[in-house]
């Protein structure tokens, strides 16, 4: 360092400047704070009502959880007996839930794409008068529940489809129609059905009315020369992010119906376990019974056949883009 008799002036040695360390994470917020102002809304709801109450149930499910008692961890247990033990998840849970599923949801979503279709060849001055014709019922299906299908299966001779067959002679006496296990399945799949043109309905006529008409006119030089081949190589193709969601929600639907048993037959469980669902199986574990902690464990499986039939949804419908 130089003295002043040198003549060099002496700078003065400058305070190390302190660099802030940002996550990109936090950066990101910063540079893109409205569009996460936007998000948060939603942000907040899904951690609050599904993010959190998942961790919980995952968490409880490793304990006896009676909702008095403070929970007490019992490991592995739950699952044990629920695959070893509980006869009726086995005999009647599972394989009622998929008789359902399976049934319900293909022919759900199979009528739901065909119903669309239909309804995007009409008219626009009409298009949304069926729309909302169809549409309704999903929105209004405990009020129809109570007004209309309860009359319609009732189990006297007032009830319609009694009065009905024993008019035209089919039956000679009145059938309990929602107490009778040979026929509440059966019923429950028709009430559902009647129902399950829902969001994914919507979904899918929304895909076939964005499809590019011009694309239809490229197929018919190409060689296309019916509706079955346009729909096959041009529409399916065309709204595939509505075909899978039509199929997510079809299945999602169909594996936590559970309050159809419940509404047509009066009682949890239904009668001999003939209209018993998975979801049945948790509200008898959880709201009658009160064992969380099991209550718990049968969710989770049912979470994990969720997403694994969902997978599978995307393995059909997804795109390496999506």
């Amino acid at each position: 360092m130089s003295s002043p008799a040198s003549g060099t002036i002496q700078q003065p040695m400058e305070r190390p400047k302190q660099i802030a360390v940002i996550t990109p994470f936090v950066q990101a917020i910063k540079q893109h704070w409205l569009s996460y102002l936007f998000v948060a809304p939603f942000l907040i709801t899904f951690i609050l009502f599904i993010v959190i109450p998942t961790l919980a149930a995952i968490g409880l499910s490793f304990t006896y959880f009676n909702a008095i008692e403070a929970p007490k961890f019992v490991g592995w247990l739950n699952y044990r007996n629920l695959l070893t033990q509980d006869m009726v998840f086995w005999k009647y849970a599972i394989p009622n839930t998929f008789k359902f599923a399976v049934i319900v949801g293909p022919l759900g979503y199979i009528a739901g794409f065909i119903l669309a279709w239909l309804v995007s060849q009409l008219p626009a001055r009409i298009r949304v008068i069926y729309t909302l014709a169809l549409y309704t019922p999903s929105m209004t299906a405990g009020v129809a529940m109570a007004v209309v299908w309860l009359i319609v299966f009732s189990g006297d001779r007032l009830g319609y489809l009694n009065s009905f067959l024993l008019e035209v002679g089919i039956i000679d006496q009145a059938q309990l129609w929602t107490q009778d296990p040979k026929y509440l399945m059966n019923v429950m799949i028709l009430v559902t059905l009647w129902g399950s043109m829902g969001v994914g309905f919507l979904a899918l006529l929304a895909g076939i009315q964005n499809v590019d008409v011009q694309l239809y006119e490229a197929g018919k030089i190409d060689g296309i020369r019916n509706r079955l081949q346009e729909i096959w190589y041009i529409t399916i193709p065309s709204m595939k992010p509505q075909m899978l969601f039509g199929a997510v929600m079809a299945v999602v639907g169909t594996l936590k119906a559970g309050q159809i048993s419940v509404q047509l037959s009066g009682a949890n469980p239904s009668p001999q376990y003939s209209g018993h669902l998975l979801i049945n199986h948790i509200d008898d574990y959880g709201f009658i019974r009160y064992e969380m902690g099991y209550a718990s464990t049968i969710s989770v499986v049912l979470l994990v056949m969720t997403y694994l039939v969902s997978r599978l949804c995307w393995k059909l419908f997804g795109s390496k883009e999506e």
